[in-house]
Order: structure tokens, then sequence, then C-alpha cells
């Protein structure tokens, strides 16, 4: 398993675009994605479920990549939230 932390950078948080962007992204990859947040998860790979996580800007969020592919996943997932989030 891999995991990373981010500091969500974008001013509205994770918010209908960015986390439809992150599901379509997510889903190109074997491996289970998740997003923890205050004691809370999500599958990268499910849009509404990513949503109710209600993550504002400026909080920091773990994410976990386990599978087959996960050590691609995993860098192509931190490098995504930088670029977007």
């Amino acid at each position: 398993m891999k995991q990373f932390e981010y500091v969500i950078k974008d001013e509205v948080g994770i918010h209908a675009r960015p986390a439809g962007i992150l599901a379509k992204e997510a889903k190109k990859y074997d491996s289970v994605i998740k997003i923890h947040f205050n004691g809370k998860e999500a599958e990268a790979k499910k849009l509404m479920a990513v949503m109710g996580l209600g993550v504002k800007s400026g909080k920091t969020i773990t994410v976990t990549v386990e599978g087959a592919d996960e050590e691609v996943a995993s860098e192509a997932m931190e490098k995504f939230f930088k670029e977007n989030m």
C-alpha cells in the first residue's frame, strides 16, 4: 500500500468540478484509491462519495493506493493533486 498526504489549495475545496476530474483520473488505475479526511473515507472513483467528504481549502487529506499498479497510480495521483487541487 502507498500513502501520501496533501493540503488542498483550491480556494473552494473539493467541489463538483475537481471531484469529477479526480474520479475520471482515478478510474484509469486498477488499484483502489481512497481519500481519508476527518475520520471518513471515500473511494476516489466515486464522485458523490468524494464530494460528501466536505473537504475545504487548507485541509489535509490522506490518500491511500492499494493494488497491482499502486506504484504508478500513487505517483500519478500525487501529481494530479499538485496540479489540480
